[in-house]
């Protein structure tokens, strides 16, 4: 008989400091794991078989489990194999190589745990040595070197999870500036120099989703312009955020109450998106104010 098939809803993440498992610790939050960082390795049976038995209300486990714990070199390869008679979790291990490491430790400022009383380089290497026999281990191994976050997240997507990358999610919300800005905006657009039907009686009580108060704001040359540019705009926008590994862009368009012209151009600029993206939600945070 082959191996036992890993199960991708338990995950070992470890590897030399430096490596990136901070990142790919949020990410796999991101995803819907439960992680945890740091567990001593005396406690991992005792969490596996809580899990085991489902006394945890939680489907998905990431434990992210390094040098930094006094015990895990010397317990931690006796534990995992104890661990994989029970359940069959999947082992991944981040490297990159000493160049990188001692440029990331650089630029951050942090001391590398095992560089005390020796230089940054020195404490590397001994890790490296030291973590050899884990690598082994390991069922996947990442070489973070040449990776951004955006390439590092794709990578764990295709390589680990198996799953073809999720890529990112865009929320379009319409708000009224009366009641403020929507706190987890990154990019806002004022609609407020468009045609209002406020001041149409007719229109005065019906909000943006109704269609004739989308035709007098949609037929109006100046809404065609800005949306063109609009569209243009965030088109060329979108590409430079996934680049740089952005996983979620939340787009605010604002107008004075949040009810006409803001609710109009989200769902005009959703629908657009939703041409070119699968996931695009739209969502009217002042509409019925």
């Amino acid at each position: 008989m082959g191996e036992p098939r890993k199960d991708n809803r338990f995950l070992i993440v470890t590897g030399l400091s430096g490596s990136g498992k901070t990142v790919v610790s949020r990410f796999l939050e991101d995803l819907g794991y439960y992680c945890v960082d740091n567990l001593p390795a005396k406690l991992i049976l005792s969490f596996v078989d809580l899990w085991q038995k489902k006394k945890v209300e939680i489907e998905r486990v990431a434990l992210v489990v390094d040098i930094r714990e006094p015990s895990f070199l010397t317990e931690f390869p006796r534990i995992f194999r104890e661990i994989r008679r029970k359940i069959s979790p999947r082992l991944v291990f981040l490297d990159a190589s000493d160049e990188s490491l001692v440029k990331r430790f650089s630029e951050c400022r942090r001391p590398h745990p095992l560089s005390k009383g020796r230089t940054v380089l020195e404490g590397v290497r001994s890790e490296r040595r030291r973590m050899a026999e884990i690598m082994k281990m390991a069922d996947d191994v990442i070489d973070t070197s040449n990776l951004n976050i955006s390439q590092l997240k794709d990578l764990l997507t295709r390589k680990v999870l198996k799953k073809r990358s999720p890529g990112m999610q865009v929320v379009v919300v319409s708000f009224g500036y009366k009641y403020g800005l929507p706190l987890d905006s990154d990019l806002v657009f004022d609609t407020r120099f468009l045609p209002n039907p406020f001041y149409v009686d007719r229109l005065r009580d019906r909000n943006g989703k109704a269609g004739i108060v989308r035709d007098y704001v949609l037929n109006a040359e100046e809404t065609k312009n800005f949306l063109n540019e609009l569209d243009g705009f965030i088109h060329r926008l979108i590409p430079r955020f996934v680049k740089e590994g952005k996983s979620n862009l939340t787009i605010s368009i604002g107008c004075t109450g949040g009810k006409h012209r803001s609710v109009v151009v989200a769902e005009d600029i959703g629908r657009r998106l939703k041409g070119r993206r699968p996931a695009v939600k739209i969502y009217h945070r002042d509409i019925y104010k």
